[in-house]
């Protein structure tokens, strides 16, 4: 969708009317642009939950029915505020100065009650703060908000998109504009790159799904959407541009208490930034989760200790970061501080036995020579079943990061004796910082095909783009899991003429040039 310039013109108004407005710092920008997102979704999704209640004769009571008491006014009848005046229909069209006192007042207030007391939502909104300064920065951005959903929707119904993550999207574009300006800043994992890892996994209904980093939850999210696609009818799926089929009716699921314990009880998310924490939970609850289970933690830390619990952990956690030797739980034993290694080891131990992951690493993973590298390798070849190793082409999370990476595949249970690597050089866009979508899918779509069809039985080629490498032959090798180490190169051989013969020709060569220049200065005389 950002492929669309015109929303990519207003989505950087937006950053720039928040930077000139005094919200320098880019985070608390992305916060604070979120929530007014999430007003303007919210408003939306229950004005179409009536509509269609209204249709299909179904009961829904909207979250803006009846009356709303701000905080701290005493409990008499002039104090309550009708809920309809908290809709973004409603404040959009205040003056300036009225629109900025009643979203501060009362609909940002309303905001931290959608869900019960102590709910994740609940805790990590109670000190959540709306910080825009000025009337004139509400209006400006309101209105671009407003913009930027008109042109979305326009482009949907055109271009056949759909609505999917309009968070997300604004976010990604954001998150660019830091990474061009040199700020550090939360990256998002390319939404194609997740929808891969999903369709790789295929995670089942009522099968517990965490996500031990999980930022603004986008693993949870596409996880949950193609759960919703296997329950939904096909008239109402449509495959988008990387050719993944999604569909969010989920009108084969009938069942609504099945579906509300699902909500609640099988998508689990941490993350160790409570901004991002915040964010992720409006992202999940703005696509339909009633109760998202996303919490403040450090899943490395020694107040974390989930073990065994969950079927499918999706991830890609920090890169090259330390953790402080003295807060490292006491249950992780590589030796090192290295949270890319120790992320390995958690996710190894969240799952139960027969539960699969799906991690994102840098490439340097799969080849470091220091002891914890090596030990964490030979635990996934050695105590669980890796299933696939597939390095991608280091251009995949720029504008962010150049870093070469490859998703690692595994089970917790019995060693596989062959092992799956597949060299991606193309996701169907170009590797420069505009990572521009070229046609076709690349190889996302064979990777998906391959990966489901692979056979160690069928004939192993190394020459080409995926083959197998046996397990004893990574022990062999300090369990190195870089492709090039076991990737066979077909080279052509190349006939060159014997010296003799080349000083032959460029005598004869030599000859006719100076005969050339003989007969030039023959024409000046």
């Amino acid at each position: 969708m950002l492929q669309n310039p015109t929303i990519k013109r207003l989505i950087n108004q937006l950053w720039d009317k928040f930077w000139s407005g005094g919200i320098s710092n880019p985070l608390t920008a992305i916060e604070q642009i979120t929530y007014l997102l999430f007003m303007r979704m919210l408003d939306a999704q229950d004005a179409k939950k009536v509509a269609d209640a209204e249709f299909t004769g179904d009961t829904y009571l909207s979250i803006f029915a009846g009356s709303y008491l701000p905080a701290g006014q005493k409990d008499e009848p002039e104090n309550y505020v009708s809920k309809q005046m908290l809709r973004w229909s409603y404040f959009k069209n205040l003056p300036a100065a009225e629109m900025l006192s009643q979203v501060q007042l009362n609909v940002f207030p309303f905001l931290k009650t959608l869900n019960a007391s102590g709910t994740p939502f609940a805790r990590h909104m109670d000190n959540a703060v709306f910080i825009i300064p000025k009337p004139s920065l509400m209006v400006e951005a309101v209105k671009l908000i407003d913009d930027i959903f008109k042109e979305v929707e326009r482009d949907a119904t055109e271009g056949g998109h759909t609505l999917q993550d309009i968070q997300g999207d604004v976010y990604e574009h954001l998150l660019s504009e830091i990474a061009t300006a040199g700020k550090n800043g939360q990256f998002r994992t390319p939404r194609h790159i997740i929808n891969l890892i999903v369709e790789l996994l295929r995670p089942e209904l009522g099968k517990r799904i965490a996500d031990p980093a999980c930022g603004s939850a986008g693993f949870l999210l596409a996880a949950y959407v193609y759960i919703l696609t296997q329950h939904t009818s096909e008239a109402h799926k449509k495959t988008d541009e990387d050719g993944f089929v999604r569909g969010t009716m989920g009108d084969l699921l009938t069942n609504r208490e099945l579906r509300a314990d699902w909500e609640r009880d099988c998508f689990h998310g941490y993350d160790i930034d409570q901004t991002m924490v915040r964010m992720g939970l409006m992202n999940l609850m703005m696509h339909g989760f009633q109760n998202p289970q996303l919490d403040y933690q450090d899943t490395l830390s020694k107040g974390y200790d989930e073990a065994g619990l969950y079927d499918y952990v999706l991830a890609n956690p920090p890169f090259t970061g330390n953790i402080d030797k003295g807060d490292v739980n006491t249950s992780l034993k590589l030796p090192t501080t290295k949270t890319e290694l120790l992320f390995l080891e958690r996710i190894y131990q969240m799952l139960r036995i027969g539960g699969t992951a799906a991690v994102i690493v840098p490439q340097g993973v799969l080849f470091g020579a220091g002891r914890a590298f090596v030990e964490i390798r030979k635990q996934l070849v050695e105590q669980a079943e890796l299933k696939a190793v597939i390095t991608m082409p280091s251009g995949v999370f720029k504008p962010y990061a150049g870093v070469s990476t490859a998703i690692l595949i595994f089970t917790k249970g019995e060693p596989a004796e062959q092992i799956w690597f597949y060299e991606m050089k193309n996701d169907g866009r170009t590797l420069d910082d505009k990572r521009t979508k070229l046609s076709g899918y690349g190889d996302l779509q064979n990777i998906v095909t391959r990966y489901h069809s692979r056979d160690p039985k069928q004939p192993n080629d190394r020459k080409s783009q995926c083959f197998f490498v046996e397990k004893q032959e990574l022990a062999d090798n300090n369990y190195d899991l870089s492709l090039s180490k076991y990737k066979e190169e077909d080279y052509e051989a190349t006939t060159y003429d014997a010296p003799a013969d080349i000083l032959k020709k460029l005598r004869t060569l030599e000859a006719d040039i100076l005969q050339g220049i003989d007969e030039l200065e023959g024409y000046l005389v």
